[in-house]
């Protein structure tokens, strides 16, 4: 099975929250852009920076694990 991700931002009364698998980051950051692009929400270029930064940390964490230990 693969393993799951989350990400999420609370922004007034809206919650987004994006769920994907790991190595599906571009189809997150695809969405977030499309979700900015969409317009007509409150959603924006800011928001999604917040989530595309919360998604590189994730990445960060997993390519630590590969580090040897000195260096992590």
């Amino acid at each position: 099975m693969p393993e799951m991700r989350t990400i999420s931002l609370m922004k007034g009364r809206q919650y987004y929250c994006f769920r994907y698998e790991v190595g599906q980051e571009v189809k997150v950051l695809d969405a977030l852009i499309d979700l900015v692009n969409r317009g007509g929400g409150e959603f924006d270029w800011f928001d999604a920076a917040v989530l595309s930064h919360q998604l590189g940390r994730h990445l960060a964490k997993e390519l630590r694990a590969y580090l040897p230990k000195k260096v992590a």
